[in-house]
């Protein structure tokens, strides 16, 4: 009988995002292997999502989160106490295995659950950490202290992420070196496995690129000479590294290149990019967020070149789509990409506005090697469908479940790598922090029941039992 999952996380998007799209094709896998699997996210408010006859979308409702208003955030009070959403979800559902892609809020879950704090749940379900990001990075974006942003972040996974879960998997070796940093001396031997994201192989390719499409998307950017075509896909956000766009662009434009840099995609950084790019030589244009998946493979196709200046990338799900559409990736030469990114399918360059713009002047004096590039490209990424990508999921989660309930051993599931063992002092001041930790859970779930009584679930969030 097949396990049945659980999965949170905060990184939810309606419309956008590499989580969204990997937890989306995941719950297709689910159906096609005809296995229970649930997915918690924040919501505008209450709802249900039935995803076929196996899957299930728990949308929570959340406040916006502070640093990027685009998304929400479920924080702790929708877990800590009886009568809450996500504790009637677990105790609805009682999964046999828990996943949370969240190092902020819902971690502490992780926690909770594995030292049985959450009196209502009766189930001790395996707890899986999902690495989807570097905490040092993003806290260098947002805090803008790189320094104290890596010592804090590095106190912060050692005692309040990695040791909050029976189990890791990260996404990529570069999301996992962070884990890595964190994993020697703990009480309990935990195991990262690497796992990646992958890609729609059938809607992302180079069959639908034809000169018809090419001069309607030429026209829609109101050019009607034979222009190179640059494209970048992906969230306007602060950690993509977005400013080296029409600084790319304005040295491109000086001797003159005859290109157009398009920009799909929407966030808050658009405004800013926006207007950096106005005082330039007009060589970008903006066309939003393009949900109607068809349109946007039509526009991967028909382009030249992909541009990803994200040097910092967990792994990067748009720049897999471009080469699935057979276009070679001018990239930064590092972070996440580099999982399968190289000289034979990409340009790899410094991360600076010049390498950037050199790249591209050698990409299009040179056509005979940006196709073969692109037909290495295409053949890369046929590599990570989006049915074997799940399919390996899936799998990991049944060895996972089969190791730590004893039905197989541990390094038998192929870990990329283990915890170390923790020496004396590491041992007695992990146990202090536990039972530090235990008490004041246990002392504020005791004044927090006797001041507010006992929450009353909420109307709109619907039990199993209840959905037909």
């Amino acid at each position: 009988m097949a396990i049945k999952t659980l999965h949170l996380t905060n990184a939810w998007h309606e419309n956008s995002g590499g989580i969204a799209t990997f937890y989306r094709a995941l719950l297709e896998a689910a159906n096609r292997q005809r296995r229970p699997l649930r997915l918690v996210v924040p919501g505008s408010r209450d709802d249900v999502e039935e995803i076929g006859d196996f899957g299930r979308i728990y949308h929570v409702a959340a406040p916006r989160a502070p640093l990027n208003p685009d998304y929400r955030m479920l924080y702790p009070s929708q877990f800590l106490l009886p009568g809450s959403a996500i504790q009637r979800i677990l105790v609805a559902e009682r999964p046999d295995l828990v996943e949370i892609c969240d190092k902020y809020c819902l971690n502490y879950l992780g926690a909770l659950l594995r030292l049985g704090l959450l009196k209502d749940v009766a189930v001790r379900p395996v707890i899986v950490g999902l690495t989807c990001e570097r905490m040092d990075r993003n806290l260098a974006v947002y805090l803008h202290r790189p320094f104290w942003g890596d010592k804090f972040s590095a106190t912060y996974m050692r005692h309040l992420y990695f040791p909050f879960f029976d189990h890791h998997i990260a996404i990529s070796p570069y999301t996992a070196a962070e884990l890595e940093q964190v994993a020697k001396g703990h009480i309990v031997e935990r195991a990262v496995w690497i796992r990646p994201m992958g890609v729609d192989f059938g809607s992302f390719s180079p069959e639908k690129r034809s000169p018809q499409a090419r001069k309607e998307l030429l026209a829609r950017l109101g050019a009607t000479e034979d222009l190179a075509l640059l494209l970048y896909v992906g969230r306007l956000a602060p950690e993509k590294n977005l400013d080296i766009l029409p600084a790319m662009m304005e040295r491109l434009s000086c001797p003159p290149c005859a290109c157009r840099l398009l920009v799909v995609g929407d966030g808050i950084e658009r405004e800013r990019l926006a207007a950096a790019a106005a005082r330039g030589p007009g060589t970008i244009a903006f066309l939003g967020h393009v949900g109607d998946r068809e349109a946007l493979s039509r526009i991967y196709a028909n382009c030249d070149l992909f541009i990803h200046p994200n040097p910092s990338e967990p792994f990067g799900i748009a720049p897999l789509e471009a080469m699935a559409s057979g276009l070679p990736v001018v990239a930064p030469n590092s972070g996440g990409i580099k999982s399968y990114a190289n000289e034979c399918n990409s340009y790899l360059v410094n991360n600076s506005a010049d390498a950037f713009a050199a790249a591209v002047r050698s990409a299009l004096k040179g056509p005979g090697r940006r196709i073969a590039k692109g037909i290495n490209a295409r053949q890369t990424a046929q590599q990570f469908t989006w049915q074997a990508v799940t399919d390996s999921f899936l799998e990991l989660y049944d060895s996972i479940y089969a190791a730590r309930s004893g039905q197989v051993p541990l390094r038998q599931a192929g870990p990329a790598f283990s915890s170390t063992a923790a020496d004396s002092v590491q041992t007695a001041t992990t146990t202090l922090l536990a039972q530090t930790a235990k008490a004041g859970f246990r002392l504020y779930s005791r004044l927090a029941r006797r001041r507010a009584g006992r929450p009353r679930p909420s109307r709109r969030l619907v039990h199993p039992q209840e959905v037909p």
